[in-house]
This record gives structure tokens, sequence and C-alpha cells, in this order.
């Protein structure tokens, strides 16, 4: 069963890179390091009462402008979210559906779960996908850097198979440890949050 977790979030400071290509490519390119989409990223936090947001003398607000709608959407156990903005589509999975405990080797209801986000980019007839790993910060910066990329190329993997867009998709494949928490990494439920990966294409257009 699934619920609604948020309505709406500005997207701010926060861009998904991706290029353009043939069959299925590979960017791993670290001189073009894309950032997580802004799904990935905690909510701002703003301390109302701080003198930096008192406007100086003669000073004016600038008109109101929503720079992005997104929904998000999680199972009710928090193992599967969905979030869509009108440009892109993020799928988060958590790692204890798909991995054992520190494994990038997928477990039997991984390849079930992969297979529907592959089903719904055929819908989209997405071009580019990102499949970005992230970790917890337990363990060195070095091991999860190392866990994270290797649970991303798994995901991608089956998901390069089971894609059917003609003329291929530029994949988008990288790990980023611990960068980019979801969650306080001071709680286990938390640091559960932040281990996941990410697959994220865009919408159809028209």
């Amino acid at each position: 069963m699934k619920h609604l977790v948020t309505a709406t979030a500005a997207a701010l400071l926060f861009t998904a890179a991706s290029g353009l290509g043939g069959s299925p490519a590979r960017a791993d390119s670290p001189s073009a390091e894309p950032l997580p989409s802004a799904s990935s990223a905690p909510s701002a936090q703003v301390d109302p009462h701080a003198p930096g947001l008192k406007l100086m003398p003669g000073a004016t607000l600038a008109a109101a402008k929503v720079l992005d709608i997104k929904t998000v959407v999680e199972d009710s156990n928090g193992d599967e979210r969905r979030s869509d903005t009108p440009a892109d589509v993020t799928f988060s999975l958590q790692s204890e559906v798909l991995f054992d405990k520190d494994s990038s080797a997928l477990g039997g209801d991984a390849r079930s779960r992969i297979q529907a986000i592959a089903d719904e980019i055929n819908r989209q007839n997405a071009r580019t996908v990102q499949v970005f790993g992230f970790t917890d910060n337990l363990g060195s910066h070095e091991h999860g850097l190392e866990l994270s990329k290797q649970r991303a190329e798994a995901v991608y993997t089956v998901l390069a198979q089971d894609l059917t867009a003609d003329g291929g998709i530029q994949f988008d494949v990288r790990g980023y440890a611990e960068d980019f928490p979801i969650a306080d990494n001071s709680t286990e439920d938390g640091r559960r949050k932040n281990r996941r990966v990410e697959i994220t294409f865009p919408k159809a257009q028209g």
C-alpha cells in the first residue's frame, strides 16, 4: 500500500546532469560530476528569526516564484520511493531490499523491483538514465565509495538488459558513499534511509 508523503517542494541549488548518446553507453568521468536529483537532498532548514533574513531599510521582496513542483510517494514500509517533477522521475530503493549487508550481489526480490522501474523508463521513452548509489556514514569513506559504486553497477546491469528504447540509452552510473544523505546518520532509521540506490530519468514531454 502506498501513501503520499509530501505534496510540493521547491528544487533549489541542485541539478541533475546527463548526456545524450548511443546504446547503452556509460558516462563515468569525474570531470563532469553531476549532483543527485533534488529529491536526494533533505529540505533546507530556515530560521525565521535569523538576522540575515531581515530586510534592509528601503528594501523590498522579489516577486514569489515557484521553481519546481515535486510529488513524493513511498510504500508503507519505506523500501521504495518515487519522486516526480514536471521534468523527471526518481525512484529510490533501500539497499536492504536489493542487497545483503555489505554486499553488492542482488537478492531475489531485487530484479522484479528493477524490472518495474525499467517498465516505467520504457513507458516514458527515456534516453538518459542516472543510477546513483549511496551508503550511510559507517565505515571508511573509501569503502562506502566502492560499495555504493558496485551497487549502482549491479542495478545498471539489470536495467540495461530490460530497457527497449530504439537507438540506445545513455547511462550515468556513480557511487557517492555517504555524501548527499536524505536522513540523519546518527540513528539507525536514518542510516537505513541513506543506504539506497536512486534511478533518475526524464519524463516524456508533450
